[in-house]
């Protein structure tokens, strides 16, 4: 793969002085941009719809969204292998992957594997429903296919914007990484959204499930970034759109559909209010900035210093502010509160309370020194890879 022949480091920016040979045009990297962006809103939505109204049939609007999503990933993916394999020039060429023959920058080809993960899980999840039952469940074997292709997708985006950024001089380039950054944080932060319910923020469970999904996402942004302050950026990009995201939702009305209705809704049901990400991510900018260029053990050292940092600051941060959420203070349209309930739900003062801390309850995850422990072990090891994928995704340039 051809790499930039001065190393740069994590805390300076590309010694590239002008752009190289082959550098890919911008419209690409911003369709696939926007596709990332279609398939994170369009779960989001299609999430809310399932907890306001149920499930009434495959083709409503949440669904399509996702699905433009994924028909423009692998179509501007399908694209950039019929150009670059048969009309493109040979400094173009050069700066692309082969694949059974066929010439494509990597980005395309991951954004291609994804979008057809993406066809797949359509039918698997409808044929899953008609089956199994309407279930307004995240996590379930065609939703865990769906996932692997959204993050095909959102992935393939994210190095097709770095093959170009890390192309071109400075910092140019590093606003359509910010943004399929702070998808790829929103992305995972849905798909773990069963676990991060306010009523979660105080048991063992939610911080370990935080830590094996955020350090390894914020640390690699943060590594492969050429601009100041990136993870932050990412992180705020995230705390924005689901802000937007939270406040436009309940703006619509709608009824549920499906029996039985204990919880007679009349606006879209909201996610819960964001996680505020964003301090934890300006300490690993801090961390990231004063370390600098870091290999072979010292990046061990480095995954170790980032999982402590990560957690110094966002399990007292959030255990607080959890406190806030569930309180009446929070019942309101800014921090939606009370609105995070679905038509399923039999409301009661359980939605006030913390779940899974009571010792002596079956399903107890209490946050003791073993488990917080292991929470560290966590962060440290996503850090570690974090630093392994962003070093490799700052000099990836095909």
């Amino acid at each position: 793969m051809h790499v930039i022949s001065e190393p740069a480091t994590l805390a300076s920016p590309s010694r590239v002085t002008k752009a190289l040979p082959g550098t890919p045009p911008f419209w690409p990297g911003f369709l696939l941009a926007l596709a990332a962006s279609c398939i994170t809103l369009g779960i989001m939505w299609d999430i809310s719809w399932h907890e306001t109204i149920g499930r009434d049939t495959f083709w409503t609007p949440a669904h399509m969204v996702i699905y433009l999503g994924g028909a423009l990933g692998g179509c501007v993916g399908g694209w950039l292998a019929i150009q670059h394999t048969f009309v493109a020039s040979s400094a173009d060429r050069a700066a692309t992957v082969r694949v059974f023959g066929a010439r494509a920058p990597l980005g395309a080809w991951i954004a291609i594997w994804g979008a057809a993960a993406m066809l797949i899980s359509g039918p698997f999840d409808n044929w899953w429903h008609n089956a199994y039952g309407l279930d307004v469940k995240i996590i379930s074997p065609p939703h865990a296919v769906l996932g692997l292709g959204m993050f095909g997708i959102s992935f393939g985006a994210l190095v097709l914007v770095l093959s170009r950024q890390n192309r071109l001089p400075g910092s140019t380039g590093s606003g359509l990484f910010i943004w399929v950054g702070g998808m790829f944080i929103v992305l995972g932060a849905v798909f773990v959204m069963e676990y991060t319910f306010p009523n979660m923020q105080h048991a063992a469970i939610f911080y370990e499930v935080c830590a094996l999904t955020f350090p390894f996402r914020l640390v690699a942004l943060g590594a492969a970034g050429r601009t100041t302050w990136p993870v932050t950026r990412v992180a705020a990009v995230y705390s924005v759109v689901e802000c937007l995201v939270i406040w436009t939702l309940p703006l619509f009305s709608a009824q549920p559909k499906l029996a039985p209705i204990f919880n007679p809704v009349t606006h879209m049901v909201p996610p819960p209010f964001p996680l505020l990400l964003v301090l934890p991510a300006i300490a690993i900018d801090i961390a990231l900035r004063r370390a600098g260029s870091v290999t072979g053990w010292k990046r061990a050292g480095l995954a170790v210093v980032l999982g402590a940092v990560f957690l110094a600051v966002f399990v007292p941060a959030q255990w607080f502010f959890a406190k806030f959420l569930i309180s009446p203070l929070a019942d309101n349209w800014f921090f939606v509160g009370n609105r995070v309930w679905s038509y399923a739900n039999r409301l009661g003062i359980w939605t006030t309370q913390f779940w899974r801390v009571n010792p002596s309850s079956p399903d107890a995850s209490v946050l003791t020194i073993p488990a917080m422990a292991l929470c560290w072990a966590l962060a440290v090891g996503g850090s570690w890879l974090g630093l392994l994928l962003g070093g490799w995704m700052r000099k990836v340039q095909r």
